[in-house]
Formats: C-alpha cells, structure tokens, sequence
C-alpha cells in the first residue's frame, strides 16, 4: 500500500485576548504508515514540511534524543546545539529500535535508533524564548494531538496538529511552527480527544527569533500530492491564574 502524502503551509490570523498579532506559520507534511510492523522506508511530504520550515530558519538546533540511555524518563534536559537548552517534562521513556524495523506497534526513529515514546501529555520548557519549533511524529494516527505555546505574558496559543486520525500504523508527520513576532517559553502536547495511544516523537528542532529569517510566501499556499487535507485550527485563551 502506497502512502498518501499531503504538504500543507498555513499562514494563520487570529484574534487574541491579550495580543492582536499574527498566528505562528505553520508547516505541516503527512505520509501513512504501512502498518504496526512495517516501517516507511521514506517519508517524502514529511521531509518536505520540515524542509519548507527549515528555509524560514539559520542556524538552529536539534535535538534527536541519540544521547540519551534507552529508558531514560523524565525530566530530560534536552540540547538544541546552537540554539539552547530545553527541558521535558511528562510521561514518557526513551525508546530504541533498530533502523528498518518497528516496535511491533508502529513506532520507531526518523533518525538513529531513538526517540522518545509516550501516550500522555508531555510539556518542554524553553531556558530562554525561543521562535521556532519543529518535530517529527511517529505513529500518532489514533492521537487527536494539539500544541500549546506559552508566552511570556500569560497567554496560551492552541495549534491544531491536522493529521489523519485512524488508518494503519507507522504513519510519519512533520509539524513545525515560527513566530516572527512573539517568542514562548513553554509548549505542551495534549490530546483533544478522548482516545488515549502510545506515540513517538524524534528530531526535535527549536530557533531563536534572531534564527528566523522567513521567506516570502503568499498568506495561504495550500499543495497536495494526494489525499484529503485535514484542518488546522489555532485557539487563543488567557491562562487561568
């Protein structure tokens, strides 16, 4: 079974509580899994998200979790060379598999052989604002996944992930993020549905504003090699006190 792929680059408006600035632009690439014990062999639409948002950047960091002992929970501080220092905190592990193979439930790395696996949420929080933030996830077709963006200021931004939920294992997503005009501290991953799997997470990759250098592109460029794009909403709430 051929995966499907689908490239979707977003430039949201949003209408906040505390700020009337521009949403997060957002980079988004999809290819189905195979299977739970059949692993892609290439990602194409997710190496092309994470291209098209890596020629908005300069010189950042990322992080492919190599460095750490298989097992490893949190809190786990991460290195982003060039970039900064991040810490994970939440449920989770270390997870190893060898590359060209799965974990007999869909997961595995997009590079090396380690990433890290969870089912539950899990947040990172930034040593200094950071402006960009980009991931690759592994398998998370039956996790309604959302981000949320902390700023320094109180307010929460909710981003949508808009990948398919349901279909075989093993699918693979890109899902990355700049703002050109508000730098966060904080992101969380949760799930806006009821329906609770484990998941993986690699090759995670965060820019300062001075990093951003974004290239011209029209308000809403929508490309689609097959498939049906899924949507993408952003949610802006003041943080309860």
């Amino acid at each position: 079974m051929r995966a499907t792929v689908i490239v979707l680059t977003v430039l949201f408006m949003f209408g906040a509580t505390s700020l009337s600035l521009a949403a997060p632009i957002l980079h988004f690439g999809e290819d189905l899994g195979l299977g739970e014990y059949t692993p892609l062999t290439t990602w194409a639409n997710a190496d092309a998200a994470r291209d098209a948002f890596f020629a908005n950047l300069v010189g950042v960091g990322t992080e492919t979790f190599e460095g750490f002992g298989v097992g490893a929970t949190s809190p786990l501080g991460l290195t982003f060379p060039g970039a900064g220092l991040a810490t994970l905190q939440g449920s989770g592990e270390i997870a190893s598999v060898p590359p060209g193979s799965t974990n007999g439930y869909g997961r595995y790395a997009t590079s090396g052989s380690q990433y890290w696996e969870t089912g539950y949420s899990f947040a990172i929080d930034f040593d200094a604002p950071i402006a960009a933030f980009g991931f690759y996830g592994i398998d998370i077709g039956d996790f309604d996944g959302s981000v949320t963006l902390s700023y320094g200021n109180g307010t929460m931004t909710e981003l949508i992930i808009p990948h398919t939920v349901g279909g075989l294992g093993g699918s693979v997503i890109y899902f990355g993020f700049y703002d050109t005009e508000n730098t966060f501290t904080r992101i969380e991953f949760g799930n806006t549905g009821a329906s609770i799997d484990y998941f993986g997470f690699d090759d995670m990759t965060i820019g300062s504003i001075e990093q951003v250098n974004p290239v011209p592109e029209p308000a809403t460029l929508l490309l689609m090699g097959s498939g049906l794009l899924g949507f993408v909403g952003t949610v802006t709430r003041r943080k309860k006190r």
